[in-house]
Formats: C-alpha cells, sequence, structure tokens
C-alpha cells in the first residue's frame, strides 16, 4: 500500500440487489406509518359515541400523531445515524405497537392522546426518517424510481386498509381492531431487521475541496456483526480519523450538521414550510366542499378514492420519468413544476361545482401531489449529498410539524367565518405556489451565479506593468 493513501474496499451503490429488499422495507414502513396515520380519523365516529366526544376532540388524535410524527423527525435520524437504521426502525416498532395496544385498554379520551398520539406518534419518528434515508444510500442511477414505489405505501396502503379497518370495527369493535392494528403495525420489527446497514467511506485522500460529494464516495455493505454504525461520517481531508467510532455515536460533529448553512438547503427549508402549510387542506375540505356543492356522498367520497389511486400513480411514474438521463439532470424543475400544478388545482377548485368538473381535479392533484411527495427525498439527497440524507431529512419531516397541526384549524375558521370553502382552497394553493417560487428564484440565482462564475474564470488576466 502506497504510503499516504487511502484505498477503499467498498463498491459502488448497488442500484438492485438488496437494495429492492431495502425499498420493499421502506413501503412496508409507509403502509404502517403514513397509511395508518390517515385510517386514523376511521375510529372518530366509534370515539365520539362511546366518550361522548365532539369531532373537533376526537380529530386532535389525528394531529397529535401527525404533529408528533413530523416533530420528532430529527430524533429518529439521530439515533439511525449513531446506532443504525435497524435499532431506529427496530425501537419504533416497539414503540408504535406498544401505543396501539394500550390505546385498546383506554378508558378516557385524554389517555387515547397519550398511547395514540404521542407513544405511536414517536414510534412512527424513529422509523419513517432512518427507513426513507436508507433507500437513497443504495440507489444512486435509480434513485427516483426506488423512491416512487418505497413512498407508494402510503396510498396503497390507505386504499386497502380503510376498508379492512371498517369491517374490523363492525366484528370486533374499536377496540379490538385496534388490538389487531397492534399487531400489524409491530412487523416494522421485521421489516427493521432486514435492513442491512451500510456505511460511506472516502475513495481516496486525494479531494480537492473539503467536502466530500456523492460521486467521490464508495458504499460498502457489510455483513451485520460488522456493521454496527448505520451511516458513519466522512473524514474530511486534511481532519484526523477518529480511532474510536463508539465515542463518535455520542459526539456531534460539526461536519454532520453543516448542510444547515448551506443556501441551497435554507431555501429548500423555507419551501417546504409553505408546501406543508398547503398540501394538506385539500385532503381535509375536499368531501365537505362536494357535499357544499350539491354532490352526493357516494360522488364525494369517490372522490378522495380517485385521488388516493392516482396519487399512487403519481409516486412510482414521475419516479420512473425523473430517472431517465433527459431529465435526471432537471429533478429540482420536475418537482417545482409538480408544487406549482397542485397550487393552481386549488386555485381554480372553488370554480368547479360539480362531480364532472371536481373529477379532473381529483385526478390532476392526486397525480402531482404522489410526484413532489415522491421527490422530496430525492431533491434534498441532491442538495445536501447522501452523507447528510438522514439528518436532513429529519429536519425536512420536522418543518412538516407545525404546518400539518394548524393548517386544517386555520382552514376550517376560515369555511366559518367566510361561509365558504373559497378562502381555504385559495389559502392552499397560495402556500403552493409560494414554495414553488421560493425554488424557481433559488434556481434562477444560483444559474445567475454561475454564469458570472464562468464569465468572471474567462476574463484576461490583468497585463503587468
Amino acid at each position: 500500500m502506497v504510503a499516504g493513501k487511502q484505498q477503499s474496499v467498498g463498491v459502488s451503490p448497488p442500484d438492485g440487489g438488496w437494495g429492492w429488499v431495502i425499498v420493499g422495507c421502506c413501503f412496508m414502513v409507509t403502509v404502517c406509518t403514513r397509511a395508518v396515520t390517515r385510517c386514523i380519523s376511521i375510529f372518530f365516529v366509534e370515539f365520539q359515541g362511546h366518550f361522548g366526544a365532539e369531532y373537533s376532540a376526537t380529530a386532535w388524535i389525528h394531529s397529535l400523531v401527525d404533529c408528533i410524527t413530523m416533530l420528532c423527525a430529527p430524533v429518529g435520524s439521530l439515533v439511525g445515524n449513531r446506532w443504525s437504521c435497524r435499532v431506529a426502525v427496530m425501537l419504533g416498532g416497539v414503540l408504535s405497537s406498544c401505543g396501539l395496544l394500550l390505546s385498546s385498554f383506554s378508558t378516557s379520551l385524554e389517555l387515547l392522546y397519550l398511547t395514540t398520539g404521542v407513544l405511536t406518534g414517536l414510534g412512527f419518528a424513529l422509523c419513517y426518517t432512518p427507513a426513507i434515508a436508507l433507500v437513497g444510500c443504495y440507489f444512486q442511477q435509480r434513485k427516483a424510481l426506488a423512491y416512487g414505489i418505497a413512498m407508494s405505501g402510503s396510498g396503497i396502503g390507505t386504499f386497502v386498509l380503510a376498508p379492512v379497518l371498517q369491517l374490523l370495527i363492525e366484528l370486533y369493535s374499536w377496540r379490538g381492531a385496534l388490538l389487531i392494528m397492534s399487531a400489524v403495525v409491530a412487523n416494522l420489527c421485521v421489516c427493521g431487521a432486514l435492513m442491512r446497514p451500510i456505511t460511506v467511506q472516502e475513495q481516496t485522500e486525494e479531494a480537492t475541496c473539503g467536502e466530500v460529494s456523492l460521486q467521490d464516495a464508495e458504499l460498502s455493505i457489510k455483513p451485520p456483526k460488522e456493521a454496527e454504525v448505520g451511516l458513519l461520517p466522512l473524514t474530511l481531508p486534511g481532519e484526523k480519523p477518529n480511532p474510536s467510532p463508539k465515542k463518535r455515536r455520542f459526539s456531534f460533529s460539526r461536519t454532520e450538521y453543516s448542510f444547515l448553512l448551506q443556501p441551497d438547503f435554507l431555501g429548500l427549508a423555507v419551501s417546504f414550510l409553505f408546501l406543508a402549510s398547503g398540501c394538506s387542506l385539500p385532503f381535509v375540505y375536499l368531501v365537505p366542499y362536494a357535499l357544499s356543492a350539491g354532490i352526493s356522498h357516494q360522488h364525494a367520497a369517490f372522490l378522495m378514492s380517485i385521488l388516493g389511486v392516482i396519487d399512487i400513480v403519481g409516486n412510482i411514474t414521475f419516479g420512473w420519468l425523473t430517472d431517465q438521463r433527459c431529465l435526471k439532470p432537471h429533478r429540482l424543475s420536475c418537482y417545482i413544476l409538480s408544487v406549482a400544478m397542485e397550487g393552481l388545482c386549488c386555485i381554480f377548485a372553488p370554480l368547479l361545482r360539480s362531480f364532472r368538473l371536481l373529477l379532473p381535479f381529483a385526478i390532476l392533484y392526486g397525480y402531482f401531489d404522489g410526484a413532489y411527495v415522491a421527490l422530496i427525498p430525492v431533491v434534498t439527497s441532491d442538495v445536501v449529498g447522501a452523507k447528510h440524507l438522514s439528518l436532513a431529512l429529519g429536519v425536512v419531516y420536522f418543518l412538516h410539524a407545525i404546518p400539518y397541526l394548524l393548517s386544517p384549524p386555520i382552514g376550517g375558521l376560515l369555511v366559518d367565518i367566510t361561509e365558504s370553502y373559497t378562502g381555504t382552497f385559495l389559502l392552499s394553493g397560495t402556500a403552493l405556489l409560494a414554495s414553488a417560487f421560493i425554488l424557481s428564484a433559488l434556481v434562477g440565482i444560483r444559474r445567475c451565479r454561475r454564469l458570472l462564475t464562468v464569465e468572471h474564470a474567462q476574463l484576461p488576466p490583468p497585463a503587468d506593468r
């Protein structure tokens, strides 16, 4: 071995092989977290009848699960980085399963807030971010397609679980249904056990900049006994290697969180705040708006079913499209387009007052919703790199927490004040368009800066006097 050289023992991202097992596990994680969260509202009528509560009181259960899942996403990232994705997902599976198990024995609505809202939400937070981040470490060439398949678990799970849960409630009451759901969610532990950790290692020491990009690194897949740490930080050029990995688990490195100061990531974070403020409102208010327009209950429910199914199509097809050679360099632009199209759909929604007009809305909104959801981890990875992906996704989903908690009540307040759903849909559309505009401005500034740099480099050097 030549002195001063560090040879890599890793391989390039597999883009297949065990990576498809990771995609399947992440698919099941999204089923057991996001789909189950969406289906919790099915229990609301039962909770109202049993505890004598109002709809607004029971709705806090759904808001708490959603908010805690996103609010504690950085905790999931931290556990995944310090130990491994396997540990994070298995621990989250135990907590969320215990939360639903205890919920089946609840004697008050306040206890459901604690067990279903807080405990189950915390378990979901430990599972969600590490599983998504691990997919990005196994795939490079087909990353968008892999994420499209993995994230489609939310739509497919909702489509399957909703009627199954209704049947379980009719057969075994809401307590029995929660008990069975506890057993289903416990399969997160199985998914976690299959998530073989990988480490990111430096390829050579001859890097010319202080930051190692994804192209300058290789992924080394280790056997389970050797791979105790999930995503090890890279040793940067000029930085002394740490001889004690175990100590590194419990110490924070500045390089791990350096992405927080990147202008591109800051712009992305602000855009996510606006995105989260607008994206959930159509899911909450589409059916009530359709009913207020004189559409039957059956047709209103069918609109939501169509939206959910097309959401799945958007996940997979848009992921496949943006993996093609012609579109791969423009994935951020494709993401901006999908968010902007969602915003335009919401802006024009108040003009649609019949089932025939709302059907195209459900199709377009559902497709572009699935498209941008699949691209969130891809765009984040493109901005911060695979090295920071887990922590960055934790921050990204953390930014979704408060808007998810507050935007539905604000939308409802607008309905109460104006006695119309126009303001709610306009709020949603404006927030989504603002998110797209912020990223568009970021892309424009980056291109102008790049052109100025190129022009400055092409200027002739000043003549010597």
